[in-house]
């Protein structure tokens, strides 16, 4: 029998404390000039995503948000490795401490505003190219996050650039029953030097289990061969199997699959990375056993900027080449409901 504790409203945070309260204005607080006041539209927009939230099927009333971080390495050099000595303070990058507090702090601003898109901070943040456990643990502790109840699922994979696939949870909410890092193999057998495929099972009150796979596809970078692709959704795939025959009836697949998927939500539209000017969407759920989800990309004006080459936005990245602009990432995340 499954250990759950009951889930109380004792210590449930106060969204607007976490987030920076932004400056009055000195109109009405209902109308401007006939229109709706921006305080009020926000209030209702809020109402609206609150009962559409209440709507939801029971199986649909976990909010899980998949998020591909660009290169989040902290500034501190462990090894010779290429990446880590190019994001690092003196590397060709000049990664200081500063930018990267910025960037905690970013993301850190970005899922808590999840809230007034959503309803509700995210339950899960599954993330993809995340440097060590190091990174994750200064972005729960050295930001607002720290008032909130996340811990964190997280190994160290193969991949040769040392960028891995982690997710963090509210462990007032779910029981982490079982996680494993789950190595990727080519044709041959021989272990592919990328990121594995982050297993994680939970409980929820009163016994129920699900599973999350958070997937980081090899990349189409250089060419990369799509075959290395075919091989990481195989494994995904079997890896959903097993689940389905160890009694797991709730599975969810998410994170950077690096090319277009037959989405779970076909009904979810926009882009979450713009490449030679054209919005592709190669981050989301690429599959849901058990029940349906609903996907939403997040397209937050702060984490966008224009696209001064072909037109329209595209996602403020953190660095283009050597550098630095001061963004966040190259993709926008994407909100699973399931």
């Amino acid at each position: 029998m499954i250990f759950f504790a009951k889930l109380t409203n004792k210590t449930k945070p106060d969204i607007q404390k976490l987030q920076k309260t932004s400056k009055t204005s000195n109109s009405s607080p209902c109308l401007v000039q006939g229109r709706l006041s921006a305080h009020t539209f926000a209030l209702m927009l809020k109402l609206l995503c609150f009962l559409l939230l209440q709507a939801a099927p029971a199986e649909m009333q976990t909010l899980l948000v998949t998020w591909n971080l660009e290169n989040f390495f902290d500034p501190k050099c462990d090894s010779l490795s290429k990446s880590e000595m190019e994001f690092s303070a003196s590397g060709a990058r000049r990664w200081t401490w500063k930018r990267f507090s910025g960037k905690c702090n970013g993301v850190a601003r970005t899922l808590l505003a999840v809230s007034t898109r959503c309803g509700r901070i995210p339950d899960m943040v599954a993330v993809q190219e995340i440097e060590n456990r190091r990174v994750l643990r200064r972005l729960l502790e050295d930001t607002p996050l720290r008032k909130l109840d996340y811990r964190i699922v997280h190994y160290e994979s193969p991949d040769r650039r040392g960028i891995d696939c982690a997710l963090l949870y509210r462990s007032g909410r779910f029981r982490l029953e079982h996680s494993a890092a789950c190595h990727l193999y080519d044709s041959s057998g021989a272990l592919m030097r990328t990121r594995d495929i982050l297993l994680a099972v939970f409980s929820r009150e009163g016994g129920q289990e699900f599973a999350v796979l958070v997937n980081h596809h090899p990349s189409r970078l250089g060419g990369g061969s799509s075959s290395r692709r075919d091989m990481a959704r195989a494994r995904m795939a079997e890896l959903a199997d097993s689940l389905e025959a160890a009694g797991c009836r709730r599975i969810v697949a998410v994170g950077d699959f690096n090319s277009e998927m037959p989405w779970a939500d076909p009904g979810c539209t926009g882009g979450t990375l713009k490449f030679n000017g054209r919005w592709e969407r190669i981050d989301g759920c690429a599959l849901a056993r058990g029940g349906p989800v609903r996907e939403e990309v997040l397209d937050f004006p702060f984490l966008l900027t224009r696209d001064g080459a072909h037109g329209g936005l595209k996602p403020l990245r953190t660095y283009s080449g050597p550098r630095y602009l001061g963004g966040l990432s190259d993709h926008l995340p994407v909100a699973v409901w399931f």
